[in-house]
Parts: structure tokens; sequence; C-alpha cells
């Protein structure tokens, strides 16, 4: 016999492998920009942290004695590892990408009971772990479009071919104004710049390929980012010779990744539609604070941290309104008034 119910009918949303999968097709431009710009050290790190936690979810899920199988097959540690992956350095040493992806997967996620569970994201969790351990090792890069000349020695962290990000020379600039800065290439050479707004341009192509699947909603970037950028422009426009431009936030460090990949996260962020816009909004000033007053350029992981503890909270004071709510409530008054 066919049971027919009443409208509204939902429609059968999509499952957890589905959602990883675009999320990985979505990562591809920015990791090609990466590639090309930085050399094959980000292919090597995305081998390492992918193999190293499907092997850590398995063992942990081993230890729990939970389905091992299905819980690998979903994707997410993949994802997790990936995340982590593209925001090291393309010359660090083997075990950096190990021991984060380890720690993303072993500590932030399953040590609260897996998948949807964690109330941090692991990535940027992992990533504030190596990098308040290990600052030397997470603050060098390769010069960009040079690791050729190299060859296969990305590994090496010799000054000729290592150099600090846009964010992290700005923020060492020293008593220097910004048009001295910008000026003096021995500082930041305009390749390392160029590389970045490109690497950044795929990272933007990947995010609105998952706005127009309707894999994320656009409430979180678009919060984050406007946060960022009116305080840019705000403090810009104030003082151009001590402040970056709205446009040096967008296109340096992690701030497009962030806007898209991680702010995004339906289980660490926020769940409503007005949370999540607080939320990015949260990460996008803690971000320019962080970056413009703080010890860290590139404040991505620690905003992000940081508002996963406002998250709770968030979600309590943006709960939508529940239908009928209201009424019933009219309807129990009136019962109990009458006579």
């Amino acid at each position: 016999m066919l049971s027919l119910f009443a409208a509204p009918h939902s429609h059968v949303p999509r499952r957890m492998p589905q959602v990883m999968r675009q999320v990985m097709f979505a990562m591809l431009p920015g990791i090609i920009g990466l590639t090309i710009a930085f050399g094959p050290g980000i292919l090597v790190n995305l081998l390492l942290s992918m193999v190293t936690a499907l092997l850590t979810e398995a063992w942990i899920l081993r230890l729990r004695h939970r389905p091992v199988g299905k819980t690998l097959t979903d994707g997410s540690a993949v994802v997790t590892g990936m995340l982590l992956a593209v925001a090291l350095p393309a010359i660090a040493p083997w075990w950096i990408p190990v021991l984060g992806t380890f720690f993303a997967v072993a500590v932030t996620k399953q040590l609260f009971g897996g998948l949807g569970q964690n109330p941090f994201n692991p990535a940027m969790a992992a990533y504030a772990f190596l990098l308040i351990s290990f600052p030397l090792e997470m603050s060098l890069w390769p010069q960009p479009f040079e690791w050729h000349i190299a060859g296969f020695s990305w590994y090496e962290t010799a000054d000729a071919v290592t150099g600090a990000t846009p964010l992290d020379a700005f923020r060492h600039k020293g008593m220097l104004t910004a048009e001295e800065f910008w000026q003096q290439p021995q500082l930041l050479s305009p390749d390392m710049v160029l590389a970045w707004e490109w690497v950044a341009l795929g990272w933007a192509l990947g995010g609105v390929w998952l706005l127009w699947q309707r894999v994320i909603h656009w409430q979180a970037p678009v919060g984050m980012l406007s946060a960022l950028s009116l305080l840019a422009a705000f403090f810009y426009g104030v003082d151009p010779s001590h402040y970056a431009s709205p446009w040096f936030h967008w296109v340096s460090g992690a701030t497009l990744l962030s806007a898209f990949f991680i702010v995004t996260d339906p289980v660490s962020g926020a769940t409503s539609r007005l949370g999540q816009c607080f939320f990015g909004i949260g990460v996008g000033i803690l971000v320019y604070v962080i970056r413009t007053w703080g010890n860290y350029p590139d404040a991505v992981a620690f905003a992000v941290l940081l508002m996963n503890f406002a998250a709770p909270t968030i979600d309590y004071y943006t709960r939508p309104r529940v239908h009928g709510h209201r009424k019933a409530q009219r309807g129990l008054k009136q019962k109990d008034s009458a006579p």
C-alpha cells in the first residue's frame, strides 16, 4: 500500500561522498596555481597528507570498534588532508604534513567523536598546532616560478630559494612606509605577489563553482570578505602609508581559501543562514586585527578557531522561528484565560 503525505515535500539531500568529491574538484584550480607557482612540493604535501589521513582514520576507527570501510569512503578525511596540505609551504619537511594531518584526524576530529562531532575545524587546528610548534618550517616558501632551478631539491631550505609570503614581508617592513616597501623588490619580489594573485584566483574560481552547485551558501564567505574589506578600506583610507589595501588582504595568504573552503564548514561553523553571516563577519574582523596588530601575519587559522568557540552561541541567538509556535502559544494563553 502506497502512503501519501501532505506537502511540503523535502528533496533528498546530497550524500556526504558526493559533497566531498565536489569540494575536491573545486580545489583543483587552486592546487594547479600553487603547483605552477611554487613547485611539485605541493603535490608531495597532498599525497602525504591524504595517505596519513586515511591511515589515521582507519586506525582510530579500529580502536573505537567502528566500521572502517563506510567511513573512509565518505571522503571527509581526504578533504581534511587536502585543506591542510595546500596551506603548508611547498618546501616543508615531509614530517610536517604527516604530523599535522595525524593531529587533525586523531585529535581534532576522532577525539570528539568523528565526523559531525568536532567543535573545531580540523585543518585549521592542525595548522595552528604546526605554526606554534614549528614556526621556522612553516614560514619558508620557495621563490615563485624559480622552483625548476632547484630541480628536485625543493625540500632544501637554502636562503637562495626561500622567502617570506607577502603578508609576512609586509608585517615585518619595520619603519618603512607602504610606498617605500613596494619600491624595494629585495623585500618582496613582484613574482611573489603575482604568484599569490594567481593562487587566489584559483580558490575564487573553485568557490564560485561550489556556490553555483549549491554545495555551500553565500552568507559566510560574503560576511567574511565584507568585514575584512571594510576594515582594510577604512584604515587604508586613514593612513595608506602604513596599512595594506583591501586587495592586498584578498589575494595574500589564505583569505579566499578560508572564505570558500573553511568558514563554510557546516560542522564547526554556524548552522543558520543568519548565524553563518555573523560567523563570517567575526572571522573577517579577527583576521584583520591579528594580521595588523598581532604576531602572526596570516591569521586565518586563529580567527577560525576563535569563532568556532562562538559558533554555539551564535546558533543559539540566530535560531529561525518555528512556524506556528507563536500561534500555539497564543492559543494556550487564550485557553488559560478563559473562564
